[in-house]
C-alpha cells in the first residue's frame, strides 16, 4: 500500500497558501485509483482546517511537526511530546530577554488556545488580528495558562536581529528543537517555531504507517522539518524551491510549488 505524506506550505500549496484547481483535480485522480494520501505539516490543525476542507484527506493527519495526529474517521486526537512547564518557562524567559512576545499554543478535544503576554511590536499585533483571530482560536492572556494546559509548540515573530540570539540559545537546550525562516509579514521579519526535541514528522509518519498498514511511504517537503520523514521514506521529493539541504536529501527534485510541481509529478508517477 502506497501512502503519500504532503507538507503544505512551500510544497503542496501555491504562493497564495491554497490548493490550486490543478492540484485539487490531481488529488481527485489519486482517490479514483485508491492511492492513499495525507498531510504532515508544521501548521496547527486549526490553521490547516480551511485549506484541507473538501479535499477528502481521510487518513490520519499530522500537525505541529508531529506533536498532533488527528484521525478524521475515528474522530480521535493524539498528542505526544508536549512541552513541559519548565521548558515553557525557559522559552518565555529567553524570548522576553530579546523583547519578543511568545505565542503559546495549546489544544484539547474541543478547542485551540493561544496564550500571550503584552504585545510589544506592531507585527505581533498584526499576527493576532490577521491570522490567529481568523483561525478562531481562543486568544487568552498568558496568566490564564496553567500547568494542565497541553502545549504543543511556541511560536515567535520579530526582526532578524532579535530572533537570531534566541535561535542560538535554543540550540544549547537539548530538550528543545526550533525551526525558523523568513516571515510573510515582510523581509525584515523571521518566524520561529519551538517544540519538544522528540517531536518530529518522521516519528509521527512511522506511527501512522503502522496504524494503517502502509508498505511504501512517499514524502514531499521543502524545509528542515521535513528531513526526519525523508530519512525513513521509501521515496522523498523536494520542489525546486526547497532548501538546498532538502533537495540534496530527496530521491529527486520536482517542479516549483507555485507551478503545481507536486501535482505534475504525481500525474506522471502514477499515470493519472
Amino acid at each position: 500500500m502506497n501512502l503519500i505524506f504532503f507538507d503544505l506550505d512551500g510544497t503542496l500549496l501555491n504562493g497564495a497558501s491554497e490548493i490550486s484547481p490543478f492540484t485539487r483535480e490531481t488529488l481527485a485522480l489519486l482517490r479514483e485509483k485508491n492511492i492513499a494520501y495525507t498531510v504532515a505539516t508544521g501548521r496547527t490543525m486549526l490553521s490547516a482546517r480551511s485549506i484541507l476542507k473538501g479535499h477528502d484527506f481521510d487518513f490520519p493527519q499530522i500537525y505541529n511537526n508531529g506533536v498532533t495526529i488527528w484521525d478524521p474517521n475515528a474522530q480521535k486526537l493524539t498528542l505526544r511530546n508536549l512541552l513541559s512547564n519548565s521548558l515553557i518557562s525557559a522559552v518565555i524567559e529567553l524570548a522576553s530577554s530579546q523583547g519578543i512576545t511568545p505565542f503559546i499554543h495549546a489544544i484539547d478535544e474541543q478547542h485551540y488556545f493561544i496564550y500571550h503576554a503584552s504585545l510589544r511590536h506592531q507585527v505581533e499585533k498584526e499576527l493576532i488580528n490577521t491570522r490567529y483571530y481568523h483561525d478562531k482560536a481562543k486568544i487568552l492572556p498568558i496568566e490564564a495558562l496553567d500547568s494542565s494546559s497541553q502545549v504543543t509548540n511556541i511560536s515567535l515573530i520579530g526582526v532578524a536581529e532579535a530572533i537570531e540570539p534566541i535561535w542560538q540559545e535554543l540550540h544549547k537546550n537539548p530538550n528543545l528543537v526550533a525551526y525558523s525562516g523568513p516571515a510573510i509579514e515582510g523581509d525584515q521579519f523571521r518566524w520561529m517555531d519551538i517544540l519538544h526535541c522528540l517531536a518530529s514528522k518522521g516519528a509521527a509518519v512511522t506511527r501512522v504507517k503502522r496504524q494503517v498498514g502502509a508498505t511504501n511511504i512517499i514524502c514531499f517537503g521543502d524545509s528542515d522539518n521535513d528531513l526526519s520523514m525523508f530519512e525513513l521514506a521509501d521515496e522523498s521529493y523536494a520542489p525546486e524551491n526547497g532548501k538546498v539541504n532538502i533537495r540534496e536529501a530527496a530521491s529527486a527534485v520536482i517542479g516549483h510549488n507555485q507551478k503545481d510541481g507536486v501535482a505534475h509529478f504525481l500525474r506522471e508517477r502514477f499515470s493519472l
